[in-house]
């Protein structure tokens, strides 16, 4: 810490209580209360350096008989106080004493309120704390910050004599130019390369700094500017912004300082640490902190700040802070939600008023945020089909809107088991996502499956409509065999399940064939159970032969796989008609309708459906129409053959 020695008389001022007395010899002739503080001084070196000191003194009677009582002076309102006035008074002895940033400022605010200007002697007060001020403490990182902490209690005096605004402009200035500039120690990498030492350590100005040594990184100034309080640390962020710093290092300042006064605003910060804060401020102060802390945010997405933003939302439920904080704070998070986790979504409802135990009406406002954004900007185009120009989007490079699909559908599935969610909100929030946002429809089924299962109450027609909300062609084959024996899907849904899924057989079967058929060697680029049967890709040659031959043999064993589905189904096909006609057998003419009728509740409740007798039917015409569609079209290649050989 810089200081500056003044005078040059040695201390002449001893303590006794309350008291200073000033021991040169001579009886004191003036005394002046300050804050219940007694200084015994003389009028004589007070009058030639402080103009108000003289004024008061010029107009105090002259009265003999009451000489103690005309010369005791009482100054209530002098800035800093009896310790600003007793370095005061001891300039004014010219006795030695030392000038350091945290004293300057009570120094020079105490000047200006005693008048010591040039007029009153040369070299004055005022001129030595305004000479410290502006070629020492606002030279230095360190020195500029305490002198602006050491401003708080002195308002507005500081303000008036420009020392808050000088601090400011000299730490923000000092925040976007590079440390070492202004005399941090340096690596070797970051410019001083012949000043390093034979040891390999750091020097600070020629020495060997050893452990001293600090690396420049963007957030080396968060730390100290952390140590102001709210409105002076408000005007330093917004002192760097006009600056141009980094938007990044805003943000991560920003954090800092939150994590810091914000008791609980991440859930790593353990209740025995946020107890443990001997100092925890009233929650209309903390409201006022967050409101602050969410304003000084820079609008740029960073997905480092996501989870932040998450706590703060959290921590603006309990605090009931105002809702244009609420609203902006969703905003940001729904500008990078792509970036956030389930457990961030899984916000608490802290409201009397709602009934779920997270506060989904919050994570639809916030996907409503993310869905204006994402019409608002430059993304890459969808097709129809699902496709994503230059790839497919299933690859790595995953667009944000899929990312958000797999994220509110495992929410959907975590909401999925609380019982006072409504079968519209359940709907509403699965909607709010367009259908490009899901490649696969799994993740939707898993939560449809889990509401209908926690809701069993749900009519038919509500079921319907959550079910609605699924594309059955957009099942893996693994989820339509499990839905296919789902009970508790609506009768309609199941049979859909179950046409894509012979569908799904019938155009992987055709797309083997295809690829198998050696006069036209190019395979469908993609499969797409909604559209034809196959979409038509480039003629493979040289390199492209050896792949389509791979190909050929992955869909070969697809194809054996799916044969092996057929037949399953071929058989449970058989065995529940066997079973049904061992129950239609007369077993006499009283009750005989009775009987069956029981019989085939029975076997509804054993094989889980209703219909599958019909279902049996369709699959036995699927199967029949596939083995036809085999023989035309190995008629039709045998045809292509002689039909080539003969032009041959």
């Amino acid at each position: 810490m810089a200081l500056e020695k003044l005078g040059s008389k040695p201390d002449g001022f001893q303590r006794r209580g309350q008291a200073w007395f000033c021991t040169t010899g001579l009886p004191s002739d003036i005394i002046i209360e300050v804050e219940e503080m007694f200084f015994h001084l003389h009028k004589f070196p007070l009058i030639s350096r402080s103009g108000k000191l003289s004024r008061l003194i010029s107009q105090t009677p002259d009265d003999d008989d009451e000489e103690e009582q005309s010369f005791h002076i009482i100054l209530p309102d002098i800035p800093g106080g009896a310790d600003a006035f007793e370095l005061a008074a001891k300039f004014c002895y010219g006795v030695k004493l030392e000038l350091t940033p945290i004293n300057v400022t009570p120094l020079r605010c105490a000047a200006e309120y005693l008048e010591m200007t040039e007029e009153f002697g040369e070299g004055n007060l005022i001129l030595k704390t305004e000479g410290f001020l502006n070629h020492v403490v606002l030279r230095s990182w360190k020195d500029s910050v305490r002198t602006l902490q050491s401003c708080e209690c002195l308002m507005p005096l500081a303000e008036e004599l420009n020392i808050v605004k000088k601090c400011v402009d000299s730490i923000a200035m000092k925040a976007c130019t590079d440390p070492s500039l202004f005399g941090w120690p340096m690596t070797e990498g970051m410019g001083m390369q012949g000043m390093q030492s034979t040891k390999g350590g750091v020097l600070w100005n020629g020495i060997n700094a050893g452990t001293r040594q600090r690396t420049a990184h963007l957030d080396w100034w968060h730390e100290d500017v952390a140590e102001l309080s709210l409105p002076f640390y408000k005007r330093v962020i917004s002192a760097m912004e006009a600056k141009g710093i980094r938007q990044e290092s805003i943000a991560g300042a920003v954090m800092y300082y939150a994590k810091k006064f914000i008791p609980g605003l991440t859930r790593r910060q353990g209740i025995a640490k946020t107890l443990s804060l001997t100092s925890a401020p009233c929650e209309a102060d903390q409201r006022e902190l967050l409101e602050t802390i969410e304003s000084l945010l820079p609008d740029h997405r960073a997905g480092n700040t996501t989870k932040f933003l998450f706590g703060l939302l959290r921590t603006a439920n309990i605090l009931n802070a105002s809702d244009s904080c609420k609203k902006s704070l969703e905003r940001r998070i729904g500008l990078q939600l792509e970036h956030a986790t389930l457990d961030d979504l899984l916000i608490p409802s802290y409201s009397y008023t709602v009934e779920t135990l997270y506060d989904i009406d919050c994570v639809q406002r916030i996907l409503q945020h993310f869905m204006a954004g994402q019409q608002g900007a430059e993304s890459t185009l969808v097709n129809p089909h699902g496709f994503e120009e230059g790839g497919f989007m299933g690859s790595p490079s995953m667009t944000p809107i899929m990312m958000v699909g797999k994220l509110v559908d495992g929410y959907l599935a975590e909401v999925a088991p609380d019982g006072n969610l409504k079968p519209a909100k359940f709907h509403s929030l699965a909607d709010a996502l367009p259908d490009y946002a899901r490649l696969f429809d799994d993740g939707l089924y898993r939560a449809i499956d889990i509401y209908l299962k926690a809701h069993p109450w749900v009519t038919e027609e509500e079921r319907e409509k959550i079910c609605s909300i699924m594309d059955c062609q957009k099942l893996t084959l693994e989820a339509c065999t499990h839905a296919a024996q789902n009970e508790r899907l609506p009768l309609r849904v199941v049979v859909q399940v179950l046409f894509f899924e012979q569908l799904q057989l019938r155009n992987a079967i055709a797309g083997a064939f295809l690829a198998a058929d050696g006069t036209d060697p190019s395979r469908p680029s993609h499969i797409n159970p909604a559209t034809d049967l196959a979409m038509p890709g480039p003629a493979v040659g040289g390199d492209g032969w050896n792949n389509a031959l791979q190909e050929n043999h992955v869909l070969r064993i697809d194809m054996d796989t799916m044969r092996s589905r057929v037949h399953e189904l071929e058989r449970e096909c058989s065995t529940m008609r066997h079973e049904i006609e061992k129950i239609d057998k007369p077993k006499g003419a009283r009750g005989s309708s009775t009987g069956s009728g029981s019989a085939w509740n029975f076997m509804s409740k054993k094989f889980g459906c209703k219909f599958k007798l019909q279902v049996c039917e369709s699959q036995e015409k699927i199967v029949e129409s596939q083995n036809v569609s085999k023989r035309n079209m190995e008629a039709a290649r045998s045809s292509r053959h002689q039909q080539s050989s003969s032009v041959a």
